[in-house]
């Protein structure tokens, strides 16, 4: 595994950090995917010229926060989308940002009530800014693509309209005028690498957003009788890599179930003719509905946006550089 990772040793900044931060970075750019192995520690100190334990540090890190998960004999994974968010207390850090600036203000003369003002009018006009700003929104499926959309749209006042990656890939004169016209494109992480292809020509903001598992879904499964045989059946290495860690995470890494993402038919008959319940992603949901000639429970693997990556989403739409 090669990544790209450039450290500055005259920098102030720890090494650990900026090879955490540059993992970070190059995760939240689509360039790691969920899924992907990572570098050993000893291939990456010799490689940055660094001692393991500076490599050891951000790693260990990374695993705390829930962005890479290591695999006794199997090595280290990206696990989840890279979420500053998740690291630090935002409320604390916008309060400093709020003192500061009041103390400034007053210090230069400015009343309580003036600063207030000041503060209230730049909100509206970010939120002013946001109602003109239309994005488009891409995933596997449309009713995923819709159901995001609503979310993102509710949640940032935005104009979203939704696409699937089909509509990207076959593109029409339609679709074509609508991406032009928009001033971002969104996907789910797991997709980023393909929209960025697929869309490089209208030389776009890619924006990725994490999502997480609907609980519904957990708890379904979790009431089956031990024994029972299960089938995931999902298009992404990506989408089957995440659903695997979700059900380890609630308890359920034991269960007998059969991972697969291949598009081999007679494959995928065989695997569901072996299961006592499928279990899909949305995009694989009408391919297996076809091959179920018994009738056995298809249940669907959802996932819902995850609100910490949407704040993420607003603080990026709010950057200056989208009033065109």
């Amino acid at each position: 595994m090669i990544i790209e990772i450039k450290i500055d040793k005259d920098s102030e900044i720890p090494l650990y950090l900026q090879v955490k931060k540059t993992i970070m970075n190059l995760i939240n750019r689509g360039k790691l995917k969920v899924g992907e192995k990572m570098p050993t520690e000893r291939e990456l100190s010799e490689k940055l010229k660094v001692s393991r334990n500076t490599v050891s540090t951000a790693y260990d890190e990374l695993e705390q926060e829930g962005v890479l998960k290591s695999y006794q004999g199997r090595g280290t994974f990206v696990a989840e989308e890279a979420n500053p968010w998740k690291a630090q207390d935002i409320r604390q850090k916008i309060m400093k940002f709020i003192d500061l600036g009041f103390e400034e203000a007053i210090e230069s003369g400015m009343d309580a009530n003036e600063f207030l003002e000041i503060v209230i009018q730049r909100v509206r006009e970010k939120k002013e800014l946001m109602s003109k700003i239309t994005a488009v929104y891409v995933e596997c499926n449309i009713e995923q693509s819709r159901m995001f959309s609503k979310q993102i749209m509710e949640s940032t006042n935005m104009n979203v309209i939704p696409f699937t990656l089909d509509d990207i890939r076959n593109i029409s004169d339609s679709t074509k005028k609508i991406i032009e016209k928009s001033q971002v494109i969104i996907a789910t992480f797991n997709h980023v690498n393909e929209v960025v292809k697929l869309t490089k020509r209208f030389q776009k903001e890619i924006i990725g957003v994490a999502i997480n598992v609907d609980l519904e879904t957990i708890v379904k499964i979790a009431r089956y009788s031990e024994g029972t045989k299960f089938a995931f059946i999902c298009i992404s290495n990506e989408f089957m890599f995440k659903a695997r860690g979700a059900l380890e995470k609630a308890g359920l890494g034991n269960i007998d179930i059969q991972f697969t993402n291949s598009a081999n038919e007679q494959e995928i008959i065989k695997i569901i003719n072996d299961a006592d319940v499928l279990i899909v992603s949305p995009g694989r949901y009408r391919d297996v509905q076809r091959h179920n000639v018994d009738n056995k429970c298809i249940m669907k693997f959802l996932y819902s946006l995850d609100d910490n990556s949407v704040k993420a989403l607003k603080s990026k739409i709010i950057d200056l550089k989208y009033q065109k």
